[in-house]
C-alpha cells in the first residue's frame, strides 16, 4: 500500500459498506518476542496481514523523538528512568522487554527511523500522549501541538510524509491544527455521541479529513450517528486494547474477538493484530455468521 498523497490517504479511509474490516495494531502491534512501539513489531505484523499501526513517541534529553509510550522506559525496556533525562545514544544501551517482561535483541527506534521504514508501505496514526499524560502542564501541552504544527508545515520534519493520521482528543484539538494550516494528515477523533457528530459537521472540517474513534464496542443504541458517519464516508473505528485483549484464556479471547468482527466496526485497533489471523474479515463471512445465529435463534425459539 503507497499512500502518496493526502487524497490517497483520504482514499484508503472512505467508507465502503462491502470492505474488509481492517485491523489495525495499537502500539505497532505486538507478539511474543516482540514488543510494543518497535519498527521490528511493525515489520513483523505487516508480514503476516494488512493493517496500519497506532505509535506513540516522547523526547530525549537531546530532543530526539524516540517511540516511547510512557514518559518512562521502565515497563517495556531493560533500563529505568524517564526518557527525558537519557539523550538517544545513551537509551541504546537497554533493550525492549515483550509484554511478558522478555528481553529482545530490539533496541528504541527514533520516529524518524520509523517514518523512513514505512513511508511506501504502512499508515501510521500518531497519539499525542503529552495531551492526556497526567502530570504533562498546560504549557507541555500546548507545546507539543505546536511541535506537531511545525513539523507537518512546509519544511518541517514530517511534511515529505503522506501517510501520517493525527489522534486527537476534541474538536478543539483537531480545530487548533486546522486553523494552523495544517492539510497534509487525516484526524482520528472521538464520535461516540450524536453531540460530537454535531460538533463536527458545524466545522470547517470537511469529513474527508476525518475517521471516527467510536470508543470501546459497537453500541446498537448509537447506529443512527453510525449511519449518517458512513453517509459522509467516515469509517468507525473501536479500540479493545482495554476489553477483549484484557482476556486471558486464549479461546476466550479468541471468541471475544469474533464478536467484536460480528459486530461490524470499520475498523478494530487490537494491541495483537496478529492474533485475528483466521477469523473472518469479510463482510460477506461476517454476514454469513450474523444469519446463521439469527437461524439458530429462530429454531430455539420454536
Amino acid at each position: 500500500m503507497r499512500i502518496g498523497s493526502i487524497e490517497e490517504l483520504q482514499a484508503y479511509f472512505t467508507y465502503d459498506p462491502g470492505r474488509d474490516i481492517i485491523v489495525s495494531g495499537h502500539r505497532g502491534g505486538m507478539m511474543p518476542g516482540y514488543p510494543e512501539n518497535c519498527i521490528e513489531s511493525c515489520e513483523k505484523t505487516l508480514s503476516m496481514m494488512p493493517t496500519f499501526f497506532e505509535v506513540d513517541f516522547s523526547f530525549t534529553r537531546d530532543s530526539v523523538m524516540v517511540l516511547m509510550h510512557d514518559l518512562t522506559i521502565d515497563r517495556t525496556t531493560t533500563g529505568k528512568g524517564r526518557v527525558a533525562d537519557y539523550t538517544y545514544e545513551e537509551l541504546q544501551q537497554f533493550c525492549l522487554v515483550d509484554r511478558d517482561r522478555n528481553v529482545t535483541p530490539y533496541k528504541i527506534p527514533r520516529l524518524k527511523d520509523l517514518l523512513e521504514w514505512g513511508k511506501d508501505k504502512v499508515v501510521f496514526n500518531f497519539d499525542n500522549k503529552y495531551i492526556n499524560t497526567r502530570g504533562v502542564s498546560d504549557e507541555v501541552r500546548r507545546a507539543s501541538l505546536d511541535y506537531y504544527i511545525k513539523q507537518l508545515q512546509p519544511g518541517g520534519d514530517w511534511s515529505m510524509y503522506h501517510n501520517i493520521m493525527l489522534s486527537v482528543r476534541s474538536v478543539e484539538e483537531a480545530l487548533y491544527y486546522w486553523e494552523h494550516g495544517i492539510r497534509n494528515v487525516m484526524f482520528c477523533v472521538e464520535i461516540s455521541s450524536m453531540e460530537h457528530f454535531r460538533a463536527y459537521d458545524a466545522s470547517p472540517i470537511p469529513w474527508k479529513y476525518i475517521m471516527a474513534y467510536i470508543r470501546l464496542a459497537v453500541n446498537p443504541d448509537l447506529q443512527p450517528v453510525y449511519d449518517l458517519l458512513h453517509a459522509e464516508g467516515v469509517m468507525t473505528m473501536t479500540s479493545i486494547t482495554g476489553s477483549s485483549d484484557k482476556v486471558k484464556n486464549p479461546y476466550d479471547r479468541r471468541v471475544a474477538y469474533l464478536r467484536e468482527l460480528v459486530a461490524e466496526p470499520d475498523i478494530i485497533e487490537t494491541d495483537y493484530p496478529s492474533e485475528f489471523i483466521g477469523l473472518p474479515w469479510s463482510r460477506d463471512a461476517i454476514h454469513a455468521l450474523q444469519e446463521a445465529a439469527m437461524r439458530s435463534h429462530r429454531t430455539n425459539l420454536k
